[in-house]
């Protein structure tokens, strides 16, 4: 099989190009979510390829003729939007695994409810903020900023290019580092307040023994909770609008692995 004519070679970029923009919107979830149907992701992927093939250009002698190459070639761009969707959504998941650390404290660590996006039980402080910063996310551009680092990604690392860079190999490890302490870091407010409340019902349960500290421990905290959560938004806010911006870099650094 041979790809000398025209229009097999922009049939195939373009086939390259979509592959690339499916693993991203298969991988995040601010572009297609897991209960979207299949069918409408890939022609949302078609679509963005169209529009970006017209300005790339074909590599001459990529394939050489390999139908071989020409599915690795498409499974390695597959990988890579993979990647950069993954990557780039780190706040979306940060958010969400704050709220379980929040959530537990509260007493609703046995509260789960289904997400619509990973189809997974959750806890429901979790899918609070996850959908919070959801919002924001598409409110400070993040989606577009996603958009235009993957566009960004064919200048990076274009077709054609092989191997794995194995001194980029820790990129993951440091996406893993960043989530935790983004975690901590929007759950801490939470988990000072939770503390204080844990120390002030243990002095009235030595001092008024009588009453049943145990139940009223749930009201207490669930209000301190959405108090504390109701003061933090703004400055979740905020947080947020940095970390996306973050999160792309990290993305595209994640690019290199390929390379």
């Amino acid at each position: 099989m041979t790809f000398e004519n025209s229009f097999v070679q922009y049939f195939t970029l373009i086939l390259l190009v979509s592959l690339r923009f499916l693993g991203m919107t298969i991988a995040a979830p601010s572009f297609a979510p897991p209960s979207y149907p299949v069918p409408v992701k890939f022609m949302f992927a078609l679509v963005l390829a169209l529009a970006l093939s017209p300005l790339l250009e074909y590599p001459q002698g990529l394939f050489q003729g390999s139908f071989i190459a020409l599915i690795l070639v498409g499974l390695r761009e597959f990988c890579i939007g993979l990647g950069i969707g993954f990557f780039a959504s780190l706040p979306l998941y940060a958010f969400q695994l704050a709220g379980g650390f929040s959530g537990i404290n509260m007493g609703f660590g046995m509260v789960n409810i289904l997400d619509p996006f990973s189809e997974t039980q959750i806890s429901l402080l979790g899918q609070l903020k996850f959908m919070l910063a959801l919002w924001f996310y598409f409110k400070w551009n993040g989606h577009i900023l996603l958009f235009r680092c993957l566009v960004h990604s064919f200048k990076l690392l274009p077709f054609g290019i092989w191997g794995w860079s194995w001194s980029n190999g820790s990129i993951t490890g440091e996406w893993l580092v960043e989530l935790f302490y983004l975690a901590i870091k929007i759950s801490l407010p939470f988990l000072g307040a939770m503390l204080l409340a844990d120390i002030g019902l243990g002095f009235v349960a030595r001092t008024v023994p009588q009453m049943n500290v145990f139940v009223l421990g749930f009201s207490i905290k669930i209000l301190l909770g959405m108090l504390v959560l109701m003061f933090m938004v703004p400055l979740l806010v905020d947080i947020l609008k940095v970390e996306i911006e973050k999160a792309i870099v990290l993305a595209l650094e994640g690019v290199y692995l390929w390379r």
